[in-house]
């Protein structure tokens, strides 16, 4: 019998066939979004040299202090807006949106929208 792959599974299997096409560079890194259970985290890539520039999770003080629980659109909404603050302190303005797999919703869209609202375009 054949097992059939979780969700997650499936989830990794759609990032890598974006990843193919989807590449962070120095003129526009890439923002990517990876969501536990319990908290959300986002990083501005840049791939060409396999540094990350500016990031930002739900273990932050600054954000950990303000809420209750990691896994919740408000959550997100703080680390979209901290993310997107922290880069643009270090002159980044447009990203790439690279969602990892998830739905476009959810907490995933909340980040998003949070990171669009504090000044960054993609």
């Amino acid at each position: 019998m054949i097992n059939k792959p979780d969700k997650n599974e499936i989830r990794r299997r759609k990032h890598v066939r974006v990843r193919k096409k989807i590449a962070g560079t120095p003129a526009r890194p890439r923002l990517c979004v990876f969501r536990s259970n319990m908290h959300i985290y986002a990083q501005v890539i840049d791939d060409s040299t396999g540094a990350t520039l500016a990031a930002a999770s739900t273990l932050d003080k600054d954000i950990k202090a303000k809420l209750p629980s990691g896994s919740t659109k408000d959550g997100a909404r703080e680390v979209g807006d901290l993310v997107a603050r922290r880069a643009i302190e270090k002159g980044i303005s447009e990203v790439v949106f690279d969602r990892s797999g998830y739905i476009y919703h959810g907490r995933v869209a909340a980040l998003a929208e949070a990171a669009r609202e504090a000044g960054l375009t993609f």
